[in-house]
């Protein structure tokens, strides 16, 4: 909640509730604050996938391990870095606040990337492995500080209650993604072709200087931005509304209840929005019952009565839950782009010319076809759809979320068929035993499994990230990205998961479906596995996405009378 903003009782006559946030005018914040904070996010993608896209082949060809080691060690260091974001968001809405975590956050990463170019041009060979994993995992931290701050800070600089602003914000995700998609894109054609055709050091260097200048014009802009401090820990607040809810589970409100608690009394604001009260998860109203005990008592014991705010932004985290669940077969299947998709690459004519294409550089027709996807989706296709569905967004969030899910089934369909016709080949020029033999097919065969990719992105990984900001309690929104972000740290590790599975059943049959040569193995089995866990996976998610309560919230105005009057009720999506 903004700070400047004290809680207010609203009585209509019927119907109570307590405001929620209203956040004063400012002449900062908007698109003129954003653009600086979309600079140095594009400048930590670039140097994240231009080290992320091409880690499978320096561990397998510079420190030379064994493909399958190579593989669960790439989805461990992404796993790890996209689940330090929960400690990070912590930190930064208990303590240290958006702005100066991201500030840190950026220089550990920078650290990082200076200690990874030494390892492999400094260090002698009996040390670089170990050094290189020290500064993967140093970068680990500065992205788990980093990745649930900055686009938390760049939306907060649109003002929700400011309709212009608000319109903006929804806009905003599409383009935001873009940047990044860009940056990463950029990274996988100019940064992974120095490092395997100049040299590893040059080509671990280049994010130095990136990163540098980044943050630079990020300091730049620093009078700028709408900034908000610490607001506590996001947790304590939660385990107030259940211990409240649990000491109180045999009160009933029309029974033995003396009405609900809404707030103090405070003077407020003209007009602003508030939380409507929901009927999902009834048990955590208890909490904000006012029985007996809570009468006779002088102050308010929050951890026996808390009021119906809390108990709203609880509902809120809960309603997520389920769909982050059923989100990481998404993100499995996405693990394969930096892993499987660049060996399958490595041994196919990549060709152009005199020009040879490096395997970990495909990565980039993921997001060209992103960069031509976003704009075509925002300025096409939900202008198109707003005249069907009268949605202002075209569809809903979920819908949209659900869209990229059924794209990623047809993502491990097409990945499997291909393989499939790969290893066809292979076998037809009796090279089923020379792994590292170019077999007689063009890359361009994988063209359509990383078109799909990329559509199946621009879908759901935006929809991700607007639900798991506009659906999360303002206080938790920093939690809220962290949460969307460790999807795909779950994903990479439920990933190694199911290689260890699928190695050890494949394996009692002496027929090996995932080893280091791809030719005598059976990788289309494996996508084909990926695909029905997937599939599995959508159902659940649309029986979920069905029943899904959108956050519900009110606008009220203050008469002149000095009532307040709740105006109108609408869904808090955009």
């Amino acid at each position: 909640m903004d700070s400047s903003v004290a809680p207010v009782m609203i009585n209509d006559g019927q119907k109570e509730t307590r405001l929620v946030s209203t956040k004063q005018k400012s002449s900062r914040g908007g698109w003129n604050a954003a653009i600086f904070v979309i600079f140095v996010e594009m400048a930590e993608r670039f140097a994240y996938y231009g080290l992320a896209g091409n880690l499978i082949t320096y561990l397998t060809n510079e420190l030379h391990e064994p493909l399958t080691t190579a593989v669960k060690n790439v989805n461990t260091w992404i796993g790890v870095s996209t689940l330090f974001p929960i400690l990070g968001a912590f930190i930064a809405d208990s303590y240290l606040g958006r702005f100066n975590t991201i500030i840190i956050s950026s220089v550990i990463f920078l650290l990082g990337t200076v200690l990874l170019t030494l390892s492999v041009s400094v260090f002698p060979l009996h040390l670089r492995k170990a050094m290189s994993f020290l500064a993967l995992y140093i970068l680990s931290v500065g992205e788990g500080g980093h990745k649930p701050c900055v686009q938390t800070f760049a939306a907060d600089q649109f003002d929700e209650v400011t309709p212009e602003e608000k319109k903006e914000k929804s806009s905003f995700f599409n383009w935001w993604y873009l940047g990044i998609v860009a940056a990463a894109t950029s990274a996988s054609l100019v940064v992974i072709y120095v490092q395997d055709n100049i040299g590893w050091t040059e080509g671990f260097g280049i994010p130095i200087g990136v990163i540098a200048v980044a943050l630079t014009i990020f300091l730049l802009g620093i009078k700028k931005y709408r900034k908000e401090g610490p607001v506590g820990s996001p947790f304590t607040g939660v385990a107030q509304v259940f211990v409240a809810a649990a000491r109180k589970w045999r009160v009933d409100e029309t029974r033995h209840g003396r009405g609900v608690y809404y707030g103090m009394p405070s003077e407020g604001q003209p007009n602003t929005w508030i939380l409507a009260r929901t009927d999902q998860f009834r048990f955590l109203d208890k909490a904000m019952i006012i029985d007996n005990i809570d009468t006779s008592s002088k102050t308010r014991n929050p951890w026996r009565l808390c009021s119906l705010n809390q108990v709203e932004e609880v509902k809120l985290v809960l309603r997520l839950i389920p769909i982050w669940f059923s989100c990481i077969m998404f993100t499995v299947v996405q693990a394969q782009l930096h892993t499987y998709y660049i060996k399958q690459g490595s041994t196919m004519i990549r060709s152009i010319g005199h020009f040879h294409i490096p395997p970990g550089s495909l990565q980039a027709l993921v997001g060209i076809t992103i960069l031509f996807a976003v704009p075509f989706y925002d300025r096409v296709f939900v202008p198109i759809a707003r005249k069907f569905t009268g949605h202002p967004s075209g569809i809903t969030v979920l819908q949209r979320i659900g869209v990229g899910l059924f794209l990623s089934i047809l993502n491990m369909v097409v990945s499997a068929l291909v393989e499939a016709e790969r290893v066809s080949i292979a076998k037809e020029y009796n090279l089923m035993d020379n792994p590292k033999a170019t077999i007689p097919m063009t890359v361009w065969w994988l063209l359509p499994q990383y078109m799909i990719c990329g559509l199946s992105d621009a879908f759901a990984v935006v929809g991700l990230q607007e639900l798991f900001y506009d659906q999360m309690p303002e206080a938790l929104r920093s939690m809220g990205a962290a949460a969307y972000i460790s999807v795909v740290g779950v994903g990479s590790f439920i990933s190694n998961a199911i290689i260890s599975v699928v190695q050890a059943i494949s394996s009692r049959s002496g027929d090996k479906w995932l080893g280091n040569n791809l030719n005598r193995a059976h990788l289309d089995y494996y996508y084909w596995v990926l695909a029905g866990l997937s599939a599995l996976s959508l159902c659940v998610y649309v029986c979920i996405a069905m029943r899904f309560v959108y956050k519900k919230v009110e606008e009220v105005e203050k008469t002149n009378g000095g009532r307040w009057v709740i105006m109108s009720t609408t869904n808090g999506e955009f």
